[in-house]
């Protein structure tokens, strides 16, 4: 063996040795890859949605409209809870906290009033003591959330009985809950804690604890406690280790027991969130009564009681990807336990991914050390597939979660580290600027920021730049009519195919606000003409839509189009690294920033889809654009001047719109001038109108009744229409 053998096998070992510490200590970059691989396995194999006796009533935006705004008067739900009884549901249990008296109750609403004789209100009904009542001998299961103030703790409905060493000590620790009011507390048949994913940073929910506990006491939570219910069963029965207190490895809860973790934790399971599982509460409370079908769901099903409303702000990420209810996760949970369809963690699965890494890393590095290269990265391969494969397999055939991540790790560290001195130090600055601009700026400038020297400078930076906002019209009745998971991929599939266009015309993208986007020209690098191919880019977003909406491709329905308002102002900016120094992002801010924002929100009010400034306009003139008049913004001291585009060059040098510019400078003067002959000239530029774009018809209609922006004011008449607009 050569010395330069040796050191390399001491170096390799060396490395080995502290992937196998760093995988002992399980960092949280660990814990979080690992995560997503385990949701990669579900996306590609999900549990399969069954009929399963688990419904949820979705307290959803159709039940808000009819009968009001949430929180709902306990009267309400007391009737829902008769109902759903009625039906024969096996348990009732609400996502819901019951923490603060009824603000609506009568006899609540009237001690509020001054000057009513008290002993009215005590004559009046307490809707809490209606739901009481309604509640009391029915299966019905509250829910209780974990609270950082106080020390008080809800009385457990259930019993307990230990197998092997006492595991009392094993689940997330419950310092605290929120009370419920006490009536509902005492009639309730079960209480479950509501919490998903306690003191979990991650925004997937992946594993839930079914238990909580205070050292003492073992409180279970709202999905098991519901199931429980419904069986009528008093006991729960916990599995401990024979030979170690404080770990729990399955809870038995009736016919049914469960594989848990060692902190009590059941690894969801989830199937793609199906309409199937959801009931409208508005159903369930309708007048006439509930459908027979509704009844025949309901009857003899564990039935969760929970909002879907993105206003109530209860969704949350799913392996899968999806945002769903938070209370549509407690009634997987249960589907899950009742298809038997589970995964586990084994505890000697950390145990074996570790000895995995010592293993395979010390072979690789003898491999790596004495043979060849090209051989060395065979076995590299080889022990990634075989890492894949077996994880696959085991997930696939048993449901269990082994991380091939130890392997592959171990594998493409160990045999790539003679690269790494090149990858990390020769590279990295090329790296950084890709990583940090390749999904904001198109591949021709980063190009050629990557190869000048000092063509990106960090930091703020004034030069003048063509500012672009996009918003979507009507995006708030959109959103009404669409189910959480569907908006997402509405705008998924919107935004995407609009702001492609801001990168294939050198643009770059800010961000997205909501249903908005935001971009600039001109930053980080040159770019000559970049009023022009900001406009180009609205252009193109223009026909794409239209595209888009004959395709149908949102799935609204023929004659439900989706239409857009863009804004383009270019002015001076400062663009550059803003925000903290652990996390910032590139942006433009300023008064053109404000501007452009403004006239986007034009677009309403002029009726057309695309309006630019006068400083725009300026760059553009030989595309096709009409005079939209000087409309006062919110903020500046005199009206800003805007015109519509039209059109390309193609479009401005075509017969039709000059016949149609003709026609709109002539209309334009009748209206500084309160030319009677508006009106005929509004007619014929609508007719010229239909010949060059459509759109224009509603900017023609709508031009009558915005005269005003027409005619010259002097300044301080300009102030006071601003002053009375704010």
């Amino acid at each position: 063996m050569t010395r330069s053998q040796q050191i390399g096998v001491v170096i390799g070992l060396v490395i080995v040795a502290a992937l196998t510490i760093l995988r002992a200590g399980d960092p949280g970059i660990f814990k979080l890859i690992r995560g997503v691989t385990f949701d990669e396995y579900q996306r590609l194999l999900p549990r399969a949605f069954e009929p399963m006796p688990v419904r949820v009533i979705d307290i959803d935006e159709a039940s808000l409209r009819q009968f009001g705004q949430w929180p709902w008067p306990r009267d309400r739900l007391a009737l829902l809870v008769d109902r759903l009884s009625d039906m024969g549901a096996a348990a009732i249990a609400f996502d819901i906290l019951f923490a603060e008296p009824d603000r609506l109750s009568p006899r609540n609403v009237v001690r509020e009033v001054e000057g009513v004789d008290p002993s009215l209100a005590e004559r009046l009904p307490d809707n809490d003591e209606i739901f009481a009542r309604s509640i009391s001998g029915k299966p019905v299961v509250l829910g209780f959330g974990l609270s950082n103030e106080g020390n008080y703790r809800p009385p457990v409905k259930a019993g307990f009985a230990f197998t092997g060493e006492s595991p009392v000590s094993a689940p997330p620790y419950l310092a605290a809950s929120t009370p419920l009011r006490p009536q509902l507390e005492a009639n309730a048949t079960g209480l479950g804690h509501i919490s998903l994913n306690p003191g979990n940073p991650s925004p997937v929910v992946r594993a839930v604890p079914l238990f909580l506990t205070d050292g003492a006491q073992l409180y279970p939570n709202l999905a098991i406690e519901a199931l429980r219910v419904a069986q009528g069963v008093s006991t729960y029965v916990l599995a401990g280790a024979p030979d170690r207190a404080g770990v729990m490895t399955s809870a038995k809860i009736g016919d049914f027991v469960v594989p848990l973790t060692a902190a009590g934790e059941f690894w969801l399971y989830v199937s793609p969130d199906r309409a199937e599982r959801y009931i409208s509460a508005r159903q369930v409370l309708a007048a006439e009564g509930a459908a027979p079908e509704i009844s025949a769901a309901i009857d003899g099903s564990i039935v969760f009681v929970g909002t879907s409303a993105a206003g109530l702000q209860d969704i949350r990420v799913t392996a899968l990807g999806e945002n769903v209810p938070g209370v549509s996760l407690h009634a997987q949970a249960v589907e899950q336990i009742l298809s038997s369809r589970f995964l586990s963690r084994p505890d000697w699965a950390d145990g074996l991914e570790i000895l995995t890494i010592a293993v395979l890393g010390c072979l690789l590095v003898v491999v790596t050390t004495f043979v060849s290269p090209a051989v060395a990265l065979v076995c590299g391969l080889l022990i990634t597939a075989m890492a894949l494969v077996a994880s696959w397999l085991c997930f696939l055939y048993a449901g269990l979660l082994l991380d091939p991540l130890a392997p592959i790790v171990s594998g493409s560290i160990t045999h790539f580290a003679a690269t790494s001195f090149r990858i990390l130090v020769i590279d990295r600055e090329r790296r950084e600027v890709r990583r940090a601009f390749g999904h904001y700026i198109s591949p021709s400038l980063l190009h050629r920021i990557e190869h000048t020297r000092d063509a990106l400078r960090l930091g703020g930076d004034d030069r003048e730049l063509t500012v672009m906002f996009v918003d979507v019209r009507n995006f708030t009745e959109i959103s009404e009519r669409l189910a959480p998971a569907d908006v997402v991929a509405f705008l998924n599939t919107l935004l995407d195919a609009l702001s492609r266009h801001v990168v294939a015309n050198e643009g770059t993208l800010d961000k997205f606000i909501g249903d908005s986007i935001m971009a600039f020209w001109n930053a980080p690098v040159d770019v000559t003409n970049h009023a022009t191919k900001a406009v180009r880019a609205a252009l193109a977003m223009r026909e794409t839509l239209a595209e888009l909406n004959l395709a149908d491709a949102f799935g609204f329905g023929p004659g439900q189009e989706v239409r857009i308002g863009i804004g383009i102002h270019t002015g001076l900016a400062c663009v550059g690294n803003m925000g903290a120094k652990t996390r910032f992002n590139y942006s433009a801010v300023g008064d053109a920033v404000n501007v452009a924002a403004r006239i986007e929100s034009c677009c309403k009010e002029v009726g057309f889809d695309i309006l630019i400034s006068d400083s725009t306009a300026r760059l553009v003139q030989a595309m096709a654009l009409l005079d939209a008049g000087a409309i006062p913004l919110k903020g500046k001291s005199s009206r800003t001047k805007i015109l519509a585009v039209v059109g390309d060059e193609r479009v401005a040098a075509s017969r039709e719109f000059a016949a149609l510019d003709a026609v709109h400078r002539q209309l334009m003067q009748a209206l500084l001038l309160h030319s009677r002959n508006s009106r005929k000239l509004i007619d014929t530029a609508k007719l010229r109108a239909e010949q060059v774009v459509s759109g224009l018809a509603e900017f023609y209609r709508r031009i009558s009744g915005r005269s005003d922006h027409f005619r010259e004011l002097p300044v301080d008449s300009e102030k006071r229409v601003v002053d009375a607009e704010k």
